[in-house]
């Protein structure tokens, strides 16, 4: 990387901090505050609303432009378990907005401590701590309750980001479990040039890039037993790794 876009990417990284945190207390914190006062689903039905909102107005303003393809793998009138691949920050912010009807995503605990952002972070998703035996079982009973109310369930089920050189890293089994109990059908998901935009190195970098999030066919789990949890995970795998391969350019 030359000098002067290493310097520009910094430069970008702070402009793109001072727009989430203007847009973040004008816009996020009051909706997601007022959305606390109603019951789920309702509830997430605001907040699916105000972080659609939210973006739109943000990301332009940071030169981020996300198209959506495959909107109408999502049948009207019924619910998914949505699994996505992550390699940044930038994920979450593409991801909830964009699939298509209210959600909520499975998300560390630890972030909801932060004020203002917190608010925002914990209304929208499952919370987990992860080194937590019982927390992490009391996450699997609110996914399932989730899936019931008939809301989406936005899970990456590589556990992280992807901080390696590869297309994706490998699957943990939690979401297709999930999936498999509830009777739902699993919708993979593509989210391209993320990983550009807010890399892991160097520090306090960013650069803009478009965005792509591609939905792929669903796929059923009507009839399926957990025993046949670790079959459906590797088949997800394999269409999101060759999807990636064929569209990452």
């Amino acid at each position: 990387m030359n000098i002067i876009k290493r310097i520009l990417g910094h430069l970008y990284y702070v402009y793109g901090m001072v727009i989430f945190l203007i847009t973040l207390l004008l816009i996020a914190f009051p909706l997601s505050a007022l959305s606390l006062q109603f019951p789920e689903p309702r509830r997430a039905k605001v907040v699916h609303w105000s972080y659609r909102l939210w973006m739109e107005i943000m990301l332009p303003l940071v030169f981020i432009f996300v198209k959506r393809s495959g909107k109408e793998q999502f049948e009207k009138g019924e619910n998914y378990v949505v699994v996505l691949n992550h390699n940044s920050f930038v994920d979450i912010l593409v991801s909830t907005p964009w699939v298509p009807g209210p959600n909520k995503t499975l998300a560390k605990s630890e972030l909801a401590t932060i004020p203002v952002f917190g608010t925002v972070y914990r209304t929208g998703s499952i919370l987990v701590k992860r080194e937590d035996d019982k927390s992490r079982k009391e996450s699997f009973v609110e996914m399932q309750r989730t899936l019931k109310m008939g809301l989406h369930l936005i899970l990456y089920p590589e556990g992280t980001r992807n901080k390696t050189d590869q297309p994706m890293g490998t699957f943990h089994d939690g979401a297709f479990v999930t999936a498999i109990r509830a009777q739902k059908p699993v919708i993979p998901g593509v989210l391209l040039h993320t990983k550009g935009i807010l890399p892991e190195r160097p520090k306090f970098w960013a650069w803009p890039s478009p965005v792509k999030i591609c939905f792929l066919p669903p796929v059923p789990t009507k009839g399926m037993s957990l025993r046949d949890a670790e079959t459906l995970k590797n088949t997800i795998h394999q269409q999101m790794l060759n999807f990636i391969v064929q569209h990452q350019k």
